[in-house]
């Protein structure tokens, strides 16, 4: 069973290969709470996996080090299992779904795992790891449902009461549940007084929706950027302790992660992947009770594919209202593209590119569309801007 003392003696054999990552203070993520982030993305492998997957492999016998060690991983999980396996001189084998990030494949590869690309998703990995297992041997490390897994990822929970002994709120991010099973048993064994909620994709909401069953369920399919979240069924440890040590669990949107990863860039000058950026979506959107509330929020990874980064970026500037699109209907005489681009400079914003389409669908004949993309300060700039084009007479179409 899962003891304080396990966690304890985690946070021990740890001391040799974690990085100590300090709390940021972070204001801007929701003036209306004192909000801290807890960067394991600067955390070595760039994720809080190494936690568990360490002390896993540190209590293994002698005859199963010897056999090597097999996991299943979307990316992170595998890291700190090569990691671990290599620092201990193990042979390591990971099963990655072919769709994880190229970065985190050669991240675990240059960590001296061998890799084996499963078809599928992260569930596809895993039954290919335990058929393997079971033909060559090896000794599964379990990138959640693992007492002993969990008890490493626990040792955060620790470090939150440390570093602030007066935290009311703590916001984690949840795939298969692991990190917020350890982080919650810990910090409730300690202070139940302490808050913990979780955070999924709204594409991957597994533990959302066993949560909200009382009973494990498993999703036909999962669609998220937030790959290292991408989870189709809980633990059946992981359930268990969540439902007897999480507060609640909310689910995020893709636009909303996107926004909360350019906040983080641009505020914190932080890297976060989509799972490790969820838990400050939920605090800057308003999906958990934070208001009044000394607030962490546990940024739990950063290791994001840069190819993909551009794209993200991209869609968190319209969310947070940096970005806009307005599609407007007018009337095919001269001046009126002019007079849009002057209503557009007089209220401050800046064209990024147009495009005029004399031979459109509309029903009125005389009228052509002009799809404009500018850049913005917010969503009240952008709702300036739109009420003076709707304030002069033009039609608006999205």
């Amino acid at each position: 069973m899962l003891t304080l003392d396990n966690i304890y003696k985690a946070s021990y054999v740890l001391k040799e290969v974690i990085r100590h990552t300090d709390l940021i203070h972070a204001p801007a993520i929701n003036p209306e709470s004192e909000i801290y982030l807890k960067p394991e993305n600067l955390q070595v492998t760039g994720s809080f996996k190494v936690r568990g997957a360490y002390y896993k492999i540190s209590q293994l016998s002698d005859e199963e080090k010897t056999k090597g060690v097999i996991a299943c991983s979307a990316g992170n999980h595998a890291q700190g299992v090569a990691l671990a396996a290599t620092h201990s001189g193990i042979k390591s084998l990971i099963c990655l779904p072919e769709g994880a990030p190229i970065s985190k494949v050669e991240a675990t590869r240059r960590l001296g795992a061998d890799i084996c690309l499963v078809k599928g998703v992260y569930d596809d990995a895993y039954r290919h790891a335990l058929q393997l297992r079971d033909e060559k041997g090896y000794t599964f490390v379990h990138p959640f449902d693992d007492e002993l897994v969990i008890a490493g990822q626990g040792t955060i929970g620790l470090e939150l009461l440390e570093q602030l002994p007066d935290v009311e709120v703590v916001i984690v991010p949840i795939g298969g549940g692991g990190l917020i099973s350890g982080v919650a048993f810990a910090i409730k064994s300690l202070n139940p007084a302490v808050k913990v909620y979780g955070v999924q994709a709204s594409g991957a909401p597994s533990m959302f929706r066993s949560m909200e069953n009382h009973k494990i369920e498993c999703l036909k399919s999962v669609s998220t950027i937030a790959d290292g979240i991408a989870v189709k069924e809980p633990g059946e440890h992981t359930f268990d302790l969540c439902e007897r040590y999480v507060d609640g669990i909310v689910t995020v949107t893709e636009d909303e992660i996107c926004a909360a990863i350019l906040a983080l860039m641009e505020q914190q000058k932080l890297i976060a992947e989509g799972a490790g950026a969820v838990s400050v979506a939920a605090a800057m959107f308003g999906k958990v009770p934070v208001k009044g509330k000394k607030t962490i929020c546990l940024v739990s990874g950063g290791n994001i594919d840069v190819t993909f980064l551009n794209r993200v970026i991209n869609r968190g500037l319209m969310k947070s209202g940096r970005n806009c699109v307005f599609t407007l209907e007018l009337m095919d005489k001269p001046g009126q593209l002019m007079r849009v681009a002057q209503i557009i400079a007089q209220h401050g914003a800046n064209v990024l590119s147009s495009h005029h389409e004399r031979s459109g669908e509309s029903a009125n004949v005389n009228a052509c569309t002009l799809r404009v993309v500018m850049e913005t300060r917010n969503a009240e700039h952008v709702a300036e801007i739109r009420q003076a084009l709707l304030g002069d007479g033009f039609k608006i179409l999205d």
